[in-house]
């Protein structure tokens, strides 16, 4: 099971070839974490890129964390946020993939590397 990032769904909606390949060869459609929408919706300027936002994910099953995921969510953010800079939104969106025993699909490899059984994958060329 993939998760998807907001790097790479903004990637996907900017309509960045490598992207959309690799989401078209899919052989099943991933999900998205209900924290990651909440990041598109917060990096729109106005209604018409939330309403973009929105659609890009429409088709897409969102997913959210569970108790026990943000249980773990605030242990490894209160343990790699001052060292590592892992940031809140990180920590919950790795916490959904790691309770799902999913791939998350992201280029943000500096700030997720800590965090403990989180499998993670570059799904295309930048």
């Amino acid at each position: 099971m993939y998760l998807l990032d907001t790097d790479v769904l903004i990637d996907i909606q900017r309509g960045h070839a490598p992207a959309i390949a690799w989401f078209s060869s899919l052989p099943e459609i991933p999900s998205v974490p209900g924290f990651v929408v909440m990041e598109l919706i917060q990096d729109a300027q106005n209604m018409q890129q939330v309403r973009n936002a929105l659609k890009l994910v429409a088709p897409l099953p969102i997913v959210w964390a569970t108790e026990a995921d943000c249980a773990r969510a605030l242990s490894d953010f209160t343990m790699y946020h001052l060292s590592n800079s892992l940031g809140l939104l990180d920590a919950l969106i790795a916490a959904c993939a790691v309770g799902r025993g999913a791939t998350l699909c992201t280029f943000n490899l500096k700030h997720y590397r800590v965090v403990p059984g989180l499998v993670t994958e570059q799904p295309y060329t930048r």
